[in-house]
């Protein structure tokens, strides 16, 4: 009996001592697969592996994110979920309510989360109160990009309003300039939709209109003015951006064939790259009105066996909120941190002016939540929203046309 107990508490020993000197191991699903991403991912690997953990990479390339959530999908199905995904938005809920995501609430309450979060963007890591992702990032999507000297050639200040807008681009068209960078693609025709919502309508209306999908403002008539400026818009796009990617209309501004573009500030990234300096060569600002309009990239956390896993997540999570990864990272991909307390000695005038405006808005309650980017709203309802304003954005329908199918897109949807 005695050596039977004597066993038993060796290898209850030898458990114990194998938990706590469990190796992290880390597989992580992501499509960061090019330029300053793929760079920024190298970063987090290296402070893994220097803390001791094993880093298995999975990246995914292809359709935003699309592939990644096909091969997702598979891996949650066969019971061989990885241990970190890149997610963002409505979709961490989806996977929370499909009981495939882990529980990161001991890092997040050790570390102090929700004291270096906007409220906001910490509501989009919590599932029923929970911790269950980390954010990387937040990317400001309500941008306008100009060409420096195009303006100045021409007498333009930034717009301040949309009427500022449209008189700009008709003094622009008239001298022969393109004045609206575009790609007719049906994402780049909801970010644009977004940011004119929000101008025109400010955040309460975006709130109800695209959050919210309220029919009252969805058919409202303040709708109706923003479908009417879109149709301005079209306007002074040139008569070659079908298909075109948004990166070759940011080349356009650049290289000053268009003097604006509006897009998020994965933009600016294409400047600072290309050598062009903010304020010298490109001009940055919020699209006319107020309020932000946000995407976050994120890595939820899913349910995984093993205290080498478990450790993983608990490092990972950490090394991602860490403020040397906020940095780097954001450095290399144009947007900033997301945790509010990183010096931004490195980062250039723009991103200043985004994290300004983003604690102005926090606490002002107009920092909103992306619907073309996925933030807002799930797919379905999204698509819904899409397909009404690109259909719109290319043929001649009315806005009160378009205010109807609207409504019905969304109701359908539900």
């Amino acid at each position: 009996m005695k050596k039977s107990v004597f066993a038993a508490a060796v290898v209850a020993s030898f458990v114990a001592s194998n938990i706590a000197k469990a190796e992290p191991q880390a597989e992580v699903l992501h499509w960061w697969t090019s330029g300053g991403e793929a760079k920024s991912v190298a970063v987090l690997q290296k402070e893994f592996a220097d803390n001791g953990g094993t880093w298995t990479d999975m990246p995914v390339a292809g359709g935003g994110g699309d592939a990644a959530m096909t091969a997702l999908r598979a891996r949650v199905l066969s019971g061989n979920a990885p241990t970190a995904v890149q997610l963002k938005g409505p979709a961490i809920q989806e996977w929370y309510e499909e009981g495939v995501l882990a529980d990161i609430s001991a890092v997040a309450e050790e570390k102090g989360w929700d004291t270096v979060l906007p409220a906001s963007i910490a509501g989009h890591m919590k599932c029923e109160g929970s911790w269950c992702a980390a954010p990387v990032n937040v990317h400001r999507v309500d941008w306008i990009w100009a060409n420096a000297d195009v303006l100045e050639a021409n007498g333009i200040a930034m717009p301040n309003t949309w009427d500022e807008f449209n008189a700009a681009a008709d003094k622009l068209q008239a001298a022969g300039v393109i004045p609206l960078a575009h790609g007719g693609q049906a994402w780049q025709d909801a970010t644009v939709f977004e940011a004119v919502a929000l101008g025109l309508g400010g955040p309460e209306f975006y709130q109800q209109a695209l959050v919210d999908l309220d029919p009252a403002a969805l058919q409202s008539d303040t709708m109706i003015a923003v479908f009417d400026q879109m149709r301005k818009l079209r306007g002074y796009v040139d008569g070659n951006f079908s298909g075109r990617d948004w990166n070759l209309a940011t080349a356009m501004v650049m290289n000053g064939e268009a003097a604006f573009q509006i897009m998020g500030d994965w933009a600016k990234g294409e400047f600072l790259a290309a050598g062009k300096a903010p304020g010298e060569d490109f001009l940055c600002s919020s699209t006319p009105g107020n309020g932000y309009l946000y995407v976050v990239d994120s890595f939820a956390m899913f349910d995984v066996d093993g205290d080498d896993k478990k450790a993983g997540q608990n490092l990972l999570a950490d090394l991602i909120m860490g403020p040397n990864f906020q940095e780097v990272f954001n450095l290399n991909k144009g947007s900033i941190p997301a945790r509010t307390d990183v010096a931004l000695d490195k980062f250039e005038s723009c991103a200043h002016t985004s994290a300004a405006d983003m604690a102005a808005s926090s606490d002002e309650g107009s920092l909103l939540p992306s619907y073309a980017h996925g933030m807002a709203l799930r797919g379905a309802q999204a698509g819904a929203i899409t397909d009404v304003v690109t259909a719109h954005f290319n043929s001649d329908m009315s806005s009160a046309d378009a205010v109807k199918m609207l409504a019905d897109a969304v109701a359908n949807s539900l």
